[in-house]
């Protein structure tokens, strides 16, 4: 089977930066896309940033210019520096990976989540 562990959440102050990680293990054969998304409280779940196995990335406008997605195949990791915080983007943040399995089945697996605050 596949997990996903994310890590880097935490606090910090409007204006400063996070590196999120999320790394996959397991019965992989190949990982296609990887996405992050975000839930705040009360708000629904939406798609943050996504990259293709071959690196074209994509942004919701929110974000655009501050965050950036990136891979490592090797390690089957992917990244999201987080720069220019805002107290809007405060939310729970998943990472999520279009996996083909060994016993080549594809599915989507998800991280559990890490929290990320920002204070104003």
């Amino acid at each position: 089977q596949v997990q996903l562990v994310e890590s880097g959440g935490g606090l910090v102050q409007a204006g400063g930066s996070l590196r999120l990680s999320c790394a996959a293990s397991g019965s992989i054969f190949r990982i296609n896309g990887m996405r992050w998304y975000r839930q705040a409280p009360g708000k629904q779940r939406e798609l943050v940033a996504d990259i293709t196995s071959g690196g074209i990335t994509n942004y919701t406008d929110s974000v655009k210019g501050r965050f950036t997605i990136s891979r490592d195949n090797a390690k089957n990791t992917v990244y999201l520096q987080m720069n220019n915080l805002k107290p809007e983007d405060t939310a729970v943040y998943y990472c999520n990976a279009d996996v083909l399995t060994l016993v080549l089945r594809r599915s989507d697996y998800w991280g559990q989540g890490t929290q990320v605050t920002v204070s104003s």
